[in-house]
């Protein structure tokens, strides 16, 4: 090769060639990729398309299995008046929840509607009452209404914890419903008993009902149902508005006020305050909410503490910060009284002496 001033020349017997060559010499490994990438990416796509025809024959698979042996659901023709959006069924009480819950009241739902879509879904409902001690005293009319209202056409358990199952009294209940005894420990104070209802509820939800329930209601022994109590309580986690404080402002709740109780709630926060006496949702919610309670429970005992309400502190405590999805109005717990908001009693205290009942006296069983 020589050089001058001006230009560069190449010499020497493949000098005219040599430029060319160098050229595609320098291209060959770009080519080589070039074709190996494709080769590879066309293997990819064959596989995956492969793997997305198996996926597509697993779906329809899948799809046909689960068809298989379910049984087609007959709809009945149903005749009802037409919702009108400028004609709420209730305007004198609130019926929806900042958070879109809504509230139910007498005349805000179709219970036939209800009850097709929840047939539909071969819907089995838990029913949980403690009778510890001497409130095994209230299970004879608390059954029997319950077979006359609660929930009517549709399975239910009866799941019944208690320390005496053989004062269980014997009913006959309708054909898909079951009374089930569940023998517990029992407590020398009833503040104890009354908190160990989370404890027990969350254990038999990990080990019992989540294979044998859809949805949970969770209430007291001692009352008596009076009016329909149906599927249009269900969600996924429902609580009761309190009928003590159904028109009070949050400063007047008797939430827990103590910061060392894990039940606190600060003056400025909450919604409504909710029964001890009745919540429910599906097994799953139910679980998470009685465990939260019960360990929070345990964090207060550990520390000598117990909330004022015992574990209805703590389900309020609950609610504050894990809003539940539906709410029930003061129909479905009622105590004494006949406000004109209030259609129907569906779910009523029976009158009785706390203080006989609670202590130890004799208390016959009638």
């Amino acid at each position: 090769m020589q050089m001058d001033h001006q230009k560069i020349r190449i010499s020497g017997p493949f000098s005219k060639y040599h430029a060319p060559l160098v050229f595609g010499l320098c291209l060959l490994p770009s080519f080589i990729l070039g074709y190996l990438w494709q080769a590879s990416k066309g293997s990819w796509l064959s596989r995956n398309s492969i793997l997305c025809e198996t996926q597509s024959f697993s779906f329809h698979r899948n799809e046909a299995d689960l068809s298989d042996g379910l049984p087609e659901i007959e709809l009945p023709r149903m005749v009802y008046t037409k919702p009108h959006i400028f004609k709420p069924p209730r305007t004198d009480v609130l019926t929806m929840t900042p958070w879109l819950a809504p509230i139910i009241w007498d005349g805000t739902f179709n219970l036939e509607i209800l009850n097709e879509q929840f047939r539909q879904r071969n819907t089995t409902i838990g029913l949980t009452v403690f009778a510890i001690k001497k409130y095994v005293v209230f299970l004879q009319r608390f059954l029997e209404t319950a077979e006359t209202y609660f929930m009517v056409g549709h399975r239910v358990k009866y799941y019944i914890f208690t320390d005496r199952p053989e004062a269980i009294p014997n009913i006959t209940v309708k054909e898909g419903r079951e009374i089930v005894p569940l023998r517990v420990q029992n407590y020398p104070r009833w503040q104890e008993i009354s908190m160990r209802r989370m404890e027990m509820i969350s254990y038999y939800s990990q080990q019992r009902f989540i294979y044998e329930v859809d949805f949970l209601v969770c209430v007291d022994v001692d009352m008596r149902f009076s009016d329909s109590v149906g599927v249009e309580i269900l969600s996924e986690v429902f609580a009761t508005i309190h009928p003590g404080f159904y028109a009070a402002e949050r400063q007047a709740f008797t939430y827990e006020r103590r910061p060392i109780s894990e039940a606190y709630i600060p003056r400025d926060e909450g919604d409504f305050y909710y029964c001890g006496g009745f919540f429910g949702g599906t097994v799953a919610e139910v679980y998470k909410l009685t465990k939260k309670c019960h360990e929070a429970i345990m964090a207060d005992k550990n520390k000598n503490v117990e909330a004022v309400w015992q574990e209805e502190s703590h389900l309020n405590k609950y609610f504050v910060y894990h809003k539940p999805t539906k709410l029930l109005s003061p129909e479905y717990l009622w105590f004494t009284g006949n406000p004109h908001f209030l259609k129907k009693k569906r779910f009523i205290e029976i009158p009785k002496n706390r203080a006989v009942i609670r202590n130890k006296r004799n208390l016959p069983l009638k």
